[in-house]
């Protein structure tokens, strides 16, 4: 999955890292930046993905779409594709560029939508990643939560940067006895939760 990465991947991963830390430096403002997941997180979310069941996969936040590129890895590997959801148009816009000139966009839907409208039309989800606003992620949980298969992924970034933000959530999800759920310390912290 890892092993070529292809080339076109790689230069739009690149880009997005380069343009994400100019804009960090030149203090652009948090709404309008990029505000990417590590290398770390992209490769931890693929592995996980890779496993999962049949069904759904969803990413709810797709901001430049550097996390759905390494979805995309996994994808490829199983067959499966994934469905990405973004409020902000310029981010769009961007996303579907991302994965024109990366070449997955036969791999990935950019939906410019609000996910919890969306999640009530969806079920089977095997798959879920929560990287948007930390207000919408108890929200987006108990939507997508019921309607995921058994073995099925729920993950959370910033589950440690962003642990005081994110303290009812977090409470809320680990004690969930739908599923077994812990914290792991890649990147900011994700958040990982299997279904039972």
């Amino acid at each position: 999955m890892f092993l070529p990465i292809p080339q076109p991947v790689l230069d739009r991963m690149k880009w997005l890292e380069e343009t994400d830390a100019r804009d960090r430096l030149d203090g652009t403002p948090k709404a309008l930046r990029l505000r990417l997941v590590g290398p770390e997180t992209g490769r931890f979310l693929a592995m996980l993905a890779s496993s999962a069941p049949a069904g759904r996969w969803l990413e709810i936040g797709t901001s430049g779409g550097y996390s759905a590129l390494w979805l995309s890895l996994a994808a490829r590997q199983v067959g499966a594709s994934l469905t990405t959801f973004e409020l902000d148009p310029h981010k769009v816009t961007l996303a579907r560029e991302t994965f024109r000139l990366a070449g997955v966009d036969d791999v990935i839907e950019v939906v410019h939508a609000d996910a919890r409208r969306a999640l009530e039309d969806i079920d089977r989800i095997s798959f879920c990643f929560l990287d948007a606003e930390k207000d919408v992620y108890t929200a987006c949980h108990a939507l997508a939560l019921p309607r995921m298969v058994t073995g099925g992924w729920l993950l959370a970034d910033n589950a440690i940067s962003h642990r005081d933000e994110l303290d009812e959530f977090l409470h809320m999800a680990l004690e969930d006895t739908r599923t077994d759920a812990t914290i792991v310390p890649v990147g900011k912290g994700v958040l990982v939760a299997r279904v039972r």
